[in-house]
C-alpha cells in the first residue's frame, strides 16, 4: 500500500490499531526514515492514547497505559544482542494483556511469536511510503 504523506501513514497506523486485540504483536520493519515510528504513532493512537510517542531508541521500550489496551513499543535497532531486550522484561511484557509494537523487529526476529504480523516499509523516490505485510523473516 503507497502512503503519499506522514499522515497518510499515521492513518495507516491509526485503522490498524483500531482493530488491534490484546496479545497482538505488531513487527515493524525497514531503514531508517521509511515511517516505522510515525506508523507507531497512528498505532498507539489507534488503540486510544492521547501520549505524544517518540522512538524508544535509546530506552529499549516506553509504555502507553491510558488507552483501551496499554501499548509497549520497543525499538531494537541500537541493541546488539537479544540478552539486553530479554533484561527488559520482554517475556513478562509478552504474557500482558496489552499490544508489543516493535520497531527494528527483524534485528532479533526469534524473539517474536509466531503470531506477530509483520510489516514493512520503504521510502520511495516521491518521498511517499510504501507498506506491506509480509511473513517473518
Amino acid at each position: 500500500m503507497k502512503l503519499a504523506t506522514p499522515h497518510d501513514t499515521w492513518a495507516w497506523g491509526h485503522d490498524l490499531g483500531a482493530r488491534l486485540v490484546a496479545g497482538d504483536v505488531v513487527a515493524l520493519c525497514g531503514p531508517l526514515g521509511a515511517g516505522k515510528t510515525q506508523a507507531a504513532k497512528g498505532i498507539v493512537a489507534g488503540l486510544g492514547s492521547q501520549a505524544a510517542v517518540t522512538s524508544p531508541t535509546f530506552t529499549l521500550v516506553h509504555e502507553y497505559r491510558d488507552g483501551r489496551l496499554p501499548v509497549f513499543h520497543f525499538d531494537f535497532y541500537r541493541h546488539e544482542h537479544p540478552a539486553a531486550v530479554l533484561a527488559a522484561g520482554w517475556d513478562d511484557i509478552l504474557d500482558e494483556p496489552g499490544v508489543v509494537v516493535v520497531e527494528w523487529a527483524d534485528r532479533f526476529p526469534e524473539l517474536l511469536p509466531a503470531q506477530a504480523r509483520w510489516f514493512t516499509f520503504e521510502a520511495l523516490p516521491d518521498g511517499s511510503r510504501r507498506v506491506m505485510e509480509k511473513t517473518a523473516p
